[in-house]
């Protein structure tokens, strides 16, 4: 709303010139005041364009855009102007409330981005915390990270040894049957040796030889279309345990509801072609003859209308109708 009443600035004065009535002229002040808080919020409507724009965001892309955000309050927090300085402080002030001093779930998720790691976590920290804060909340974040990887270490170490305990009782259930002739005494000595091989940890554990490795670069924009989850699953075989701590991480969801749906219930009753608000009386009823007429025609919810398509929500303001009258 302020960028597009920005671009009418000329207008406004024009108007009031044509009409002797028009007596909220806004002043110069006015304009420059719209202008400094259009500039402070705009941070705010990229990061939500990003968590809310994608269908299945991952929690690796939280945290690259969160930091900005607080970077950006820290540093209104003393602006010159005292309607942005009070602006921003009220904001701050509700933000670290859900921030913390670090949220590590969300920023494990980022290092396990091969685009990020933790040079992503080395680059935003000082931006964000002050003073020994910096050093403190990254040494959290490696250990947390070291400890979190340990846990499954020990998972999947116990459950290769239950397999393995498993193969080896029918293997000795069935020498001497049918499928006996088919290994020789050499191959039977010779696969306990690799199982044990197998089970042998070596002396850099996945997690170290990660993040030793340089971050993954995407080719020009390609980066846009970068999925995490999809360079984990290719990259399973080399990181055995560590590739199934990124896909439990990296699946918990940003958010559980869309930003649309948390604030109007208009979109989801009748489509984007509707001319006039709905009152409460209307809505109720276009709602429970949706959820009425949809089991009966055994149709499901529909996220988005096609024009010219003949959906459930149709139905279900024709039904509202013939409540109403």
């Amino acid at each position: 709303m302020l960028a597009a009443v920005l671009e009418f600035r000329e207008v406004f004065p024009r108007c009031k010139d044509r009409d002797a009535g028009y007596n909220w002229l806004p002043s110069n002040e006015d304009w420059d005041r719209t202008e400094h808080v259009y500039n402070f919020l705009s941070v705010f409507e990229e990061v939500t364009n990003v968590i809310s724009g994608s269908e299945y965001p991952t929690a690796n892309l939280f945290l690259p855009e969160v930091w900005k955000i607080k970077e950006v309050l820290n540093e209104k927090s003393f602006d010159e102007n005292d309607y942005i300085s009070a602006m921003a402080c009220k904001i701050k002030l509700k933000f670290d409330k859900y921030w913390g001093e670090c949220n590590f779930v969300m920023v494990i998720a980022t290092v396990l981005d091969p685009q990020f790691k933790m040079t992503l976590i080395n680059f935003s920290f000082p931006k964000i915390y002050q003073g020994f804060e910096v050093a403190r909340n990254i040494d959290r974040v490696h250990d947390s990270l070291y400890q979190l990887y340990n846990e499954y270490v020990v998972d999947y170490t116990s459950s290769n040894a239950e397999k393995s305990a498993s193969k080896s009782t029918e293997g000795s259930s069935s020498v001497g049957g049918n499928n006996s002739k088919f290994k020789t005494r050499g191959r039977m000595e010779f696969d306990p040796f690799v199982r044990n091989a197998d089970d042998t940890q070596p002396t850099k554990s996945d997690l170290d030889v990660y993040l030793e490795e340089c971050v993954f670069l995407c080719l020009d924009d390609s980066d846009l279309d970068f999925d995490a989850l999809e360079w984990w699953k290719a990259n399973n075989l080399k990181f055995r345990i560590l590739s199934k701590m990124a896909f439990d991480i990296l699946s918990i969801p940003i958010t559980t509801i869309a930003l649309e749906p948390a604030f109007s219930t208009g979109d989801r009753v009748i489509d984007m072609y509707r001319g006039s608000f709905l009152s409460t009386k209307t809505v109720q009823a276009l709602l429970c003859g949706g959820d009425w007429v949809r089991p009966l025609y055994k149709t499901k919810k529909q996220s988005k209308v096609e024009p010219g398509s003949t959906s459930i929500i149709k139905i279900a303001i024709l039904f509202s109708k013939m409540m109403l009258s």
